[in-house]
């Protein structure tokens, strides 16, 4: 059975882990990326550097002991060659000597062979894992290479969306404001000054098309057509004194003349003073008829008029 507060322990670290991920700086992450995969170059070169330097110690060594092999054979050939001569000599004491230290050469010459042998066979693995680490090496710094070309890379994105959502925000902020109601706006405003202008116009034309307005123009007409006959009439009888005026001036040349002109002229004005009278009464009559006409024809539009308002204010 598992031990509860272990798994409690693993849930909870990896929530943590979860959390930490999710909330985490994109930047910070690609540094400590950067800094791993540094880091990794870095071990890798230390353990090729331990490598290639162990081949190098084998190859310090084997040197020493080809030097060491080259050394104890002269030194055996030396100690033959001088046991011979004491030989030749009859020096057998001395012979003797000699033999036993080329002897003794001779053992460490076989010690130092074989030696030898066993450090040849670890040279090769040596330098073989030299060779190979230094592959690895050149592999892992290619690789680190290209890493850093992909931090560089992802810190310019992640520098991108940083400022993309800086954008956003400032837009989702500028989106929040409102216009403050207590101001009015330019288009209110606009709106009322046109509502105004067009009741203004409205006002106008009523007042333009009103009953009174028309009755006004009919008085108007009517005033101005008595007016005229009345002209008429002044001038008709500053024309009458006028022809009076002449008529008795030429009467002066002849006094029996002027007697049988004169009753003639009584006589004829007792008859045309009848038809005089009847004709004024009958251009009076024309010029009554005509006003009574025109009278009636503005009053037509009058009575037009009041019906259409009657109208208005049925419905």
């Amino acid at each position: 059975m598992a031990n509860p507060f272990n798994k409690g322990w693993k849930y909870l670290m990896q929530s943590l882990d979860t959390k930490i991920d999710e909330n985490a700086d994109p930047k910070v992450q690609i540094q400590q990326a950067a800094a791993a995969a540094k880091e990794q170059h870095q071990a890798i070169t230390r353990q090729a550097a331990e490598i290639i330097g162990n081949r190098n110690q084998l190859q310090m060594k084997l040197n020493r002991l080809v030097e060491t092999q080259a050394d104890l054979q002269d030194k055996t050939k030396t100690a033959l060659q001088m046991a011979d001569k004491a030989t030749a000599e009859g020096d057998t004491a001395k012979a003797a000597q000699f033999t036993q230290t080329a002897e003794t050469f001779a053992t460490q010459l076989v010690s130092t062979e074989q030696e030898l042998e066993g450090l040849k066979t670890q040279y090769a693995a040596a330098d073989q894992a030299a060779q190979q680490a230094q592959e690895q090496q050149r592999q892992s710094e290619a690789r680190l290479h290209e890493q850093l070309a992909q931090v560089q890379q992802l810190q310019a994105q992640a520098d991108q969306a940083r400022m993309q959502e800086e954008t956003a925000k400032t837009m989702d902020t500028i989106g929040q404001f409102r216009t403050d109601d207590s101001v009015p706006t330019l288009d209110g405003v606009r709106e009322k000054i046109e509502r105004r202008y067009a009741n203004a116009l409205g006002q106008q034309e009523l007042a333009e098309n009103s009953v009174n307005d028309r009755m006004a123009e009919i008085s108007a007409g009517q005033t101005d057509m008595q007016a005229t006959s009345r002209l008429e009439e002044i001038r008709a009888a500053m024309k009458a004194e006028a022809a009076g005026e002449l008529t008795a001036g030429s009467a002066s040349g002849a006094e029996a003349g002027v007697t049988a002109e004169s009753a003639a002229q009584a006589s004829a004005g007792g008859e045309a003073g009848p038809a005089g009278g009847a004709e004024a009464a009958s251009h009076e009559e024309s010029a009554s008829h005509e006003e009574a006409k025109d009278v009636f024809d503005d009053e037509a539009p009058l009575g037009a008029i009041n019906a259409e308002e009657s109208d208005l204010d049925d419905k």
